[in-house]
């Protein structure tokens, strides 16, 4: 019998399965799309998520990212990180080490998609497979995360973002992180010759109408565009639990705040080795606690910013702030890094 079933193979369910396979369960993932899979994403990792990708036995290659930078139109304050570099690395270039991984871990790999779940006491079954436990995995709409329960009600103001390349030089060793009162850009190097441009902000406009917010930005990166938008929301999701039965919630599926502090992948390598060790250790239920105390400090520090962002006057005052007081914005960077 199947230990650990994975529905979907993206970074979330494919640290779960090595993790699985490294503690000697029989793991099976089930992913309708062939790898490596691309979508959106900002594409930068913080060093937490280098060193969970190293514990796998993963060095993907890219570009050292050396600390964030924050710009608007009047000023910049940057903050270097202080435990390690981060890598800026393309989002298929990441998911294909993670394949090759689980691969030679001796992951097993199943083309479809996991809808209907059944369980008892005993097990799971889904996809016309049976397992001890069941891992959703399938990302920010999870279908599975649906069928478990009703949405957890949300009020605040629904976000997206878009991402697109362009073939130019980087320009810095620094996440870029460009504020109007409109979004934000974030600008990631992500090769020698590649930058990778992710804009957040209200939903219902084009990438071209986002990036003309940022100017100075549009006209340097003029004429360079390569490959296609990807856009990914409405970005938050509340959950009420991780843990239901023998289904376990993980990556986007378990919750998402916002892509604003770049919790994303770091925060899924961690909860998937949680995730993994709760299992082990017979004791499913701590998982819960150990996701909430994980990603507590991310949540917090991205809902506090997310709550200045909404409303115009204190938008138009955080990168002043921070200007102001680049220790307080080196320590919050850090904190999350």
């Amino acid at each position: 019998m199947i230990d650990l079933l994975v529905a979907g193979g993206g970074p979330a369910g494919l640290a779960t399965a090595i993790h699985g396979a490294l503690a000697g369960l029989r793991v099976v993932v089930v992913e309708p799309r062939p790898a490596p899979v691309d979508k959106a994403c900002g594409e930068g990792l913080m060093p937490t998520g280098v060193a969970a990708l190293a514990r796998l036995g993963i060095t993907p290659a890219g570009r050292p990212l050396a600390g964030i930078r924050y710009l608007d139109a009047r000023h910049a304050v940057q903050a270097r990180f202080r435990e390690g570099s981060g890598l800026g690395v393309r989002r298929t270039t990441l998911h294909a080490a993670l394949y090759e991984r689980a691969l030679a871990l001796g992951v097993e790999h199943r083309v479809g998609r996991v809808t209907d779940v059944r369980q008892d006491a005993h097990g799971v079954t889904a996809a016309g497979l049976s397992a001890h436990w069941l891992v959703a995995a399938d990302g920010l709409h999870s279908p599975i995360r649906a069928a478990l329960g009703p949405a957890v009600p949300d009020r605040r103001a629904r976000r997206y973002g878009l991402r697109r390349h362009f073939e130019v030089a980087p320009w810095t060793d620094f996440v870029e992180v460009h504020w109007s009162p409109r979004g934000e850009a974030y600008v990631t190097p992500v090769g020698p010759d590649l930058v990778g441009v992710a804009v957040l902000g209200p939903r219902g406009r084009s990438y071209d109408d986002h990036l003309a917010a940022f100017p100075a930005l549009r006209d340097r990166l003029a004429g360079a565009a390569a490959g296609e938008v990807r856009g990914a929301g409405p970005l938050r999701r509340r959950v009420r639990t991780r843990v239901a039965g023998r289904v376990l919630l993980v990556g986007d599926a378990a919750g998402y705040t916002d892509a604003l502090t770049g919790e994303g992948v770091a925060l899924a390598l961690a909860s998937a080795r949680a995730l993994v060790a709760a299992l082990v250790a017979g004791s499913p239920e701590r998982y819960e606690s150990d996701w909430r105390r994980l990603s507590r400090r991310h949540r917090l520090l991205t809902e506090s910013l997310l709550t200045a962002r909404s409303h115009p006057h204190t938008a138009r005052l955080i990168v002043p702030a921070a200007h102001r007081l680049p220790r307080v914005f080196g320590t919050i960077v850090n904190a999350l890094a």
